[in-house]
């Protein structure tokens, strides 16, 4: 399934918590124009789980229930800045904001903080895909390390020469040099290619 453009915006739905109803308007406006589905937060209400974006005001910090903020942290979230106070400010990253816009709107800028927020959002979620992969493979780097050691010291070979072994191995049974190795730790030896 191919993921949506950051670009196309018809049929997204946003949740939006604005305070001001001047500002509201002008969010609801536009994305009606955009073809976003709007669904209006009020405070101390539930969190709809079907959003694909959240804009939170900062009038609205912080936010009252934990679950709440759990569920912004899955979408990208649009800050509405009406001040830079620093402790306002230092509210609002705890939402881990993926662009702003400031108070007073304008409909100008709206599309391009709802695509360099989706665009932001997905970028961010690439990195997670890519640390979690490369923190799984230190872990199996542990495993490859271990079955070194093991077969240097049951073959009495250094490290190289063990770790083309277990290279060797591996290519011949039609496994990664991580499954070999997690065998090799499990077992106490290098098993022999069965074909």
């Amino acid at each position: 399934m191919s993921k949506p453009s950051s670009f196309s915006l018809r049929g997204r739905k946003a949740l939006v918590a604005i305070k001001d109803e001047r500002d509201a308007s002008i969010v609801r406006r536009q994305f009606e124009r955009l073809g976003i589905d709007t669904i209006q937060w009020e405070p101390g209400g539930a969190v709809d789980g079907c959003a694909d974006l959240a804009l939170i005001d900062d009038e609205f910090l912080p936010l009252t229930a934990p679950a709440q903020r759990a569920f912004l942290g899955r979408c990208p979230v649009i800050a509405l800045l009406g001040t830079e106070t620093p402790s306002r400010l230092k509210l609002m990253l705890e939402l881990d904001p993926a662009t702003f816009l400031v108070k007073p709107l304008r409909s100008a800028g709206i599309y391009a903080a709802l695509v360099m927020a989706f665009e932001r959002n997905e970028r961010t979620n690439e990195l997670k895909q890519q640390v979690a992969k490369l923190e799984q493979r230190l872990r199996s780097r542990r495993v490859v390390l271990a079955a070194v050691l093991q077969v240097m010291h049951s073959h009495a070979i250094a490290e190289p020469a063990a770790f083309a072994l277990i290279r060797r191995a591996a290519m011949e049974q039609r496994k990664t040099i991580e499954e070999l190795s997690a065998e090799v730790t499990a077992r106490g030896y290098l098993p022999r290619a069965t074909g």
